[in-house]
């Protein structure tokens, strides 16, 4: 039994086996695996003369399809059908199509308030309920990486999997040696397929450029390099073990009790197999079960939100792929957080300057913000920032968007968008990681705490930074959040709300975002696509 085990790494107080750095096999080497995946991607991004042809045809023809059927049928039948409709067959569309495309509906199912309802309901599916592999093909792939036969090593091994979503499934299993585990295995083919998708996706990407407002502005080439970052890492879950040691560590040392981390195998983990403790618990859309528990869904929403910040903020690690499918609440009320695939890192440099464009919003000081911005790769090295002042309405009063017609909304959108892209505005990879993030817990307010005051909640975590981190913050980017009082103001102008405005709840918010959307779909104006030429 090791002391190191639970004093280094947030895991379970009790577990089926005690880890020790020395005792972990599949560590060695792990930095230059790591380094070979991204020394793949440019060549695997590079835009050519034509794209894989027969999966661009496959995917082409998946949704082209389900596009037309819905067309043919659903969209004849009132809206509530014609919408279920079409994000039914763009779901099953996605799932055939495999894991790239299964990877990017779990976004969509993120995006509540950015997506149609149906939309994000349907696609939650592709969180964990992917039709999964046959048994026989599951045990060939263990005891290919495992070399030996599956009775060898488990005393059983369920052929049901407890859940199936875009790289891998898992099962329940127990070790010969009597611990209780899940077992995560890799889907055959995989990474032959997203090698192509990713092909597919650096053919396509520059011809969106400048074409559709959200493409432009996202920079599509570097959301596909991105992309290919993330799910190449994927496909070794040595790099997820490494990466469930690290933010375990990270939470430890921030001292969060909260979040708990499984346990990988010192020993049985591979390149396409991973043995992890076995955690259990609720949904996280469980509410009503955690309630009658006596769980506070409110604190656990918290919990989850301080330690993404602090991760990002301080330590420059944090789970890059958060949804419903990679998380529960055990019964004492803290987070089972899994699947570390997606684990966004940040250098000294990139952290810091996320961390002074945090503290700078706090404090709106808008011009130390888009400062932030520019270091942080989202603006041009050169971008005028007085004029994006301008461009911004930073330095005028706040014009309420429930209060405009539908025309003047998407006029002012298309404005602003058309602006940005002329300062060469993009996502880098941490803010894309990290916007991915906040839609998940823009979701989970919904489910969690529909009712709870978002300023109130924006005041509480201000004062945790300020309260455990101030002097770290001030010496790195001279800015004290306790000499600092926060700011609000900012925050509610970006919600179109004057600046006295005392409380909003994520639900009157959401009401504000159909009233919004209702006054753009009435009004048909639409967003049209950008030329950048114009």
């Amino acid at each position: 039994m090791s002391q190191e085990d639970c004093e280094r790494w947030a895991f379970s107080d009790v577990g089926p086996w005690r880890l020790t750095a020395s005792s972990i096999q599949w560590l060695d080497g792990l930095e230059d695996e790591r380094a070979a995946a991204h020394h793949e991607i440019p060549e695997l991004t590079r835009p050519r003369w034509l794209p894989p042809v027969s999966r661009f045809g496959q995917a082409f023809g998946r949704v082209g399809g389900a596009i037309a059927g819905w067309w043919l049928t659903d969209r004849r039948h009132g809206e509530a059908v014609s919408s279920q409709g079409l994000s039914r067959r763009l779901r099953e569309a996605f799932e055939h199509l495999g894991s790239s495309y299964i990877k990017l509906g779990q976004i969509v199912s993120s995006g509540r308030g950015l997506f149609p309802d149906e939309l994000v309901e349907e696609f939650k599916r592709c969180r964990d309920q992917v039709p999964p592999e046959d048994f026989d093909v599951v045990r060939t792939v263990v005891e290919a990486d495992l070399g030996h036969p599956l009775e060898e090593i488990f005393e059983s091994f369920d052929r049901q999997c407890l859940a199936s979503a875009s790289i891998a499934q898992v099962h329940r299993a127990t070790l010969r040696t009597g611990e209780e585990v899940v077992v995560k295995v890799q889907r055959p083919q995989v990474a032959e397929r997203v090698r192509l998708d990713i092909a597919a996706m650096a053919w396509i990407a520059p011809k969106l450029v400048g074409r559709i407002p959200v493409a432009a502005l996202a920079n599509p080439p570097a959301l596909v390099e991105l992309f290919a970052e993330t799910i190449l890492e994927e496909l070794d879950f040595r790099l997820e073990g490494q990466n469930m040691l690290d933010i375990a560590e990270v939470l430890r040392e921030a001292g969060q009790t909260a979040i708990v981390v499984p346990r990988p195998h010192p020993e049985l983990v591979t390149r396409r197999v991973l043995v992890m403790e076995r955690l259990t618990g609720f949904s996280y859309d469980d509410v009503q079960g955690m309630q009658d528990a006596g769980i506070d869904t409110e604190e656990v929403l918290r919990s989850m939100m301080i330690s993404f910040l602090e991760g990002a903020m301080i330590y420059g690690v944090f789970h890059g792929d958060l949804h419903g499918g990679n998380l529960f609440v055990m019964e004492d009320g803290r987070v089972a957080l899994l699947d570390y695939g997606m684990t966004a890192r940040m250098g000294e440099i990139q952290r810091k300057a996320f961390l002074r464009m945090m503290m700078s919003g706090a404090a709106n000081d808008v011009r130390g913000q888009l400062e932030a911005f520019r270091e942080l790769g989202a603006l041009d090295r050169d971008a005028d920032l007085d004029a994006l002042v301008a461009l911004l309405k930073l330095d005028q009063p706040v014009r309420d968007p429930t209060k405009m017609s539908g025309e003047e909304i998407a006029a002012e959108i298309t404005t602003i968008l058309k602006g940005l892209m002329k300062q060469g505005a993009r996502l880098p990879k941490p803010l894309m990681l990290y916007a991915k993030g906040m839609l998940f817990f823009d979701g989970a307010v919904a489910e969690l705490a529909p009712d709870l005051d978002m300023f109130a909640e924006v005041s509480r975590i201000y004062l945790y930074f300020a309260t455990h981190h101030a002097e770290t913050i001030a010496a790195q980017i001279g800015i004290n959040p306790r000499e600092n009082e926060l700011d609000l103001t900012g925050m509610k102008a970006g919600l179109g709300l004057e600046a006295d405005a005392e409380s909003l709840t994520h639900r009157e918010l959401q009401a504000r975002r159909k009233e919004i959307q209702e006054k753009v779909e009435d009004s048909g104006a639409g967003l049209p696509g950008l030329d950048l030429g114009t």
